[in-house]
């Protein structure tokens, strides 16, 4: 849709390992929705947003003790209520991809949780929507 870039590193710490010595999936999901939801966030200029719908996840390589992966963002539709994410994620040492998404979309809400028209159509590369929605 447009060529709206997000990237975000994190290292592998021991504290995200599983028993096998590598990372965690659960662990590696929870550091793509979290930073997907920055990115709604600052996109669709609220932060109340849900994750609505995460598209097949494909594990393609594991993750190990002090690699430096980079999660890689981009805005594939923005709908009436919501906006629909991808995610790449790879080693940034050996350039292997550990993981993709295809969609993840996120849903603005009201205060008892329906959605609501958030009125974006279009990418902005800082937090001014933040700053100015109120």
């Amino acid at each position: 849709m447009s060529d709206y870039r997000y990237l975000v590193r994190k290292w592998v710490k021991p504290e995200d390992l599983n028993q096998h010595g590598a990372l965690f999936g659960g662990r590696l999901l929870q550091w793509v929705d979290e930073e997907a939801a920055i990115v709604a966030v600052t996109q669709l200029g609220t932060i109340d947003v849900v994750t609505r719908h995460m598209s097949e996840i494909g594990f393609s390589a594991r993750a190990d003790r002090g690699d430096l992966l980079e999660l890689e963002y981009r805005i594939v539709a923005f709908g009436r209520t919501s906006i629909t994410l991808s995610c790449r994620v790879e080693n940034a040492v050996t350039g292997h991809e550990v993981l993709t998404l295809d969609r993840i979309v996120f849903v603005a809400v009201d205060a008892a949780g329906v959605p609501v028209a958030h009125g974006r159509t279009e990418a902005t590369s800082g937090t001014e929507r933040l700053r100015t929605s109120g």
